[in-house]
Order: structure tokens, then C-alpha cells, then sequence
């Protein structure tokens, strides 16, 4: 790409200098870069949040963009740093599932059931590294600040054309966490939970829109039970359900917050009924 893009989702926050150390290095190696945040207000360590957001915006970017997530509570540890390649864009960042939005529903299916991520093989047309090439990481490393250090650099060299199997040896299984999909049960209900809150304190779960029933669903979430769907964020009185731009059930507020209501918090669980 000409002006290569560059995303950046992390759990840092804007307060702090973390996220503008990331862009100046990378700057700094590509200056042609484009840079483009998607979300710098991931919960501190919730990583399948910020998998959740990656996912949700990355699929709009142009062919060949490179996504960056950095959400990493091991990091200093023995887990690995990962580049890793799919038809459409490269992803880099800790190997703990953040980066499964890189890989296709069919191939996270097999951490159903698990609470922590699995290690996946990687399907045909995809490609990942080990990031150990240390000449494409920024010098001294610092063990507390790898996305400084090591993500945004090698972002930076990808967008100016090194090759991966320049970082590092290939990575044949990555650690990814199950699709973001609320489990059927066998009395046809979907049993969901929160992954994400938005600024507004709309709550969006992980039930999908066509896995809906056909007819006016029962929405269950925090002792409230709602009829229905609402079509905008403003029908209704107090606790609406509607399904939002991602394609994901929500649960919202007209003029108000839904999570301050319902004191929500991220995994709280959702049922929907037929």
C-alpha cells in the first residue's frame, strides 16, 4: 500500500503516554503510515472485549491493512508475540487470544466450551510467525512495555514491505478464543452473556441477529424481562432490546444509561427465549 494502515486496539486509555510512544514509533520507521485507532478504552486486561472490538471494526478496513492489538496481561512472560497473515490483513500482538478476529468462526469452534483460549491450527491461506527477529524491535525492550517496544515496530517494518518470514519462524497453532455466538440450548433458547458496554451503556451480548427467533423473542438480562424488539435506541420506556450496526443483540436505555440501570458488568449472563 502507498500509505500503508496501521490500527491500533488496546486497553491503555488516552491519559497515559503509552498509545502516543506506540505511534511515534512507528513514525518514526514508516513515516507514510497512516494510523487509526480503533479503541484505546478496552477494560484493563479484558482481552476477549478487545477481541470482540477488533472484530468488529477491522473487517471495514481496505485489503492489506495491519492490526495491532494489545491487550496483555502476560506480557514479559514465555508467551509468544505473533504476526499473523489472512487474505485480507495482518494482525500482530500477544498470542492470548486477542487476535482471533483473525481467524474464521469454523476454526475458533473448537475452544466451545473452554473458558480460556486453545491453540488452533491455522487454516489454508493463513500464515503466522514468532516474533523474535529482535533487529525489528525497538532497542533496549522493555519486559512491561511490548507494544511500545515490539508491536509497533513490527507493524511499521510490515507496512514497508518486510517480509514475515523475516520476523521470526513460522507458527503452524495460534491461541484463539471461541466465535463470539451465544450457545443454543436444547429447549431453543440462546444462552448469551455481555462482551462488550459501549459509551452510551448499551450492553452488546454475543447473540447473534440470525439466530433470533423468527417471532417476538423474550429478552432475559439482569432480573428484567423484556418483550420484543425495538427498532431504534428510542422506542420504549425504560429497557429496550434492539439489534445494533455490528449485528449483535443489545440491550439499551432511551435517554439513559442501560448499564448503569441494570449494573452491568462484562460476561453478565443474557437468555433469550422464543
Amino acid at each position: 500500500m502507498a500509505n500503508p494502515i496501521i490500527t491500533l486496539t488496546t486497553d491503555f486509555g488516552l491519559e497515559d503516554p503509552y498509545v502516543a510512544a506506540m505511534k511515534g514509533v512507528i513514525l518514526t520507521i514508516s513515516p507514510e503510515a497512516t494510523i487509526v485507532d480503533i479503541s484505546h478504552a478496552v477494560r484493563a486486561q479484558a482481552i476477549e472485549q478487545g477481541a470482540f472490538l477488533l472484530a468488529s471494526a477491522s473487517p471495514y478496513f481496505p485489503r492489506g491493512s495491519i492490526h495491532v492489538g494489545v491487550v496483555d496481561p502476560g506480557v514479559g512472560t514465555e508467551r509468544r508475540a505473533l504476526a499473523v497473515r489472512t487474505p485480507a490483513a495482518t494482525f500482530v500482538g500477544p498470542d492470548n487470544g486477542l487476535l482471533s478476529p483473525a481467524l474464521p468462526d469454523e476454526v475458533r469452534e473448537a475452544a466451545w466450551g473452554h473458558d480460556q483460549p486453545v491453540l488452533v491450527r491455522l487454516p489454508e491461506g493463513y500464515r503466522a510467525v514468532s516474533l523474535t527477529n529482535e533487529a525489528c524491535f525497538r532497542q533496549p525492550v522493555s519486559s512491561t512495555f511490548h507494544g511500545r517496544d515490539i508491536f509497533a515496530p513490527v507493524a511499521a517494518h510490515i507496512s514497508l514491505g518486510v517480509p514475515l518470514e523475516e520476523l521470526g519462524p513460522p507458527a503452524e497453532e495460534v491461541l484463539a478464543l471461541a466465535p463470539f455466538r451465544a450457545r443454543r440450548r436444547s429447549d431453543g433458547s440462546l444462552k448469551g452473556r455481555v462482551i462488550h458496554i459501549d459509551v452510551f451503556g448499551n450492553l452488546v451480548t454475543d447473540v447473534r441477529c440470525e439466530d433470533l427467533p423468527a417471532e417476538r423473542p423474550t429478552v432475559e438480562v439482569a432480573g428484567r424481562r423484556i418483550v420484543g424488539l425495538s427498532l431504534t435506541y428510542r422506542e420504549g420506556s425504560e429497557i429496550v432490546a434492539v439489534v445494533g450496526s455490528s449485528g449483535y443483540l443489545e440491550i439499551a436505555a432511551p435517554k439513559a444509561s442501560a448499564a448503569e440501570l441494570l449494573e452491568a458488568t462484562l460476561g453478565m449472563p443474557v437468555l433469550v427465549r422464543p
